[in-house]
């Protein structure tokens, strides 16, 4: 598996969705909170919490894939029990959380769901008149497999700009116009 790079709230990249949670600790101490306030942010495939969302370096991040997501009221026994949330993937860490409502829970658990639902079908989403338009420009198949290629291998990176190089295909005969 990949290594995820942490990263600053603010790059984290398309944000599905975020807000404070609760997190519960991996160590129960004695003298320690078991419930910690943490900045939540989920993107297409990364969960991130950080101390606040001011925070540069996130506490701690982990992939979703092959993630469960599920309503848990068992985890307390206070009145915000019908707040808390899980994340399971057998062999690794449940990750588990309370909201600040239960509705919030709700869309939590939703929104994850939907991101894993996704990531697990195996199709890759593509917009449906950019494919067309590559079709109808090209007299051959291989233009078609070469975006559908293009789309595989951008899937993951967030919207990198390119300086200098010029969006358009310079057909035969034709010279770019330089300014």
């Amino acid at each position: 598996l990949e290594e995820i790079i942490p990263k600053p709230v603010e790059d984290t990249g398309n944000i599905l969705k975020q807000g404070y949670l609760e997190k519960r600790s991996r160590e129960h101490s004695f003298f320690g909170s078991e419930w910690q306030k943490r900045w939540c942010v989920l993107n297409k495939r990364t969960f991130y919490y950080y101390a606040n969302e001011k925070s540069k370096q996130p506490k701690g991040t982990f992939s979703i894939e092959r993630y469960s997501a599920r309503l848990a009221f068992h985890l307390r026994k206070d009145s915000r029990k019908k707040c808390c949330f899980e994340l399971i993937c057998p062999g690794k860490r449940t990750y588990e959380f309370t909201a600040p409502s239960p509705a919030e829970a709700e869309d939590w658990v939703d929104q994850i769901q939907f991101l894993l639902k996704d990531l697990s079908s195996l199709t890759i989403p593509y917009d449906e008149e950019d494919q067309e338009e590559s079709y109808n420009e090209a007299d051959s198949s291989d233009s078609v497999n070469r975006a559908s290629y293009n789309t595989t291998l951008n899937q993951d990176e967030p919207n990198i700009e390119m300086e200098g190089d010029d969006i358009y295909e310079v057909l035969p005969g034709k010279q770019p116009n330089k300014q």
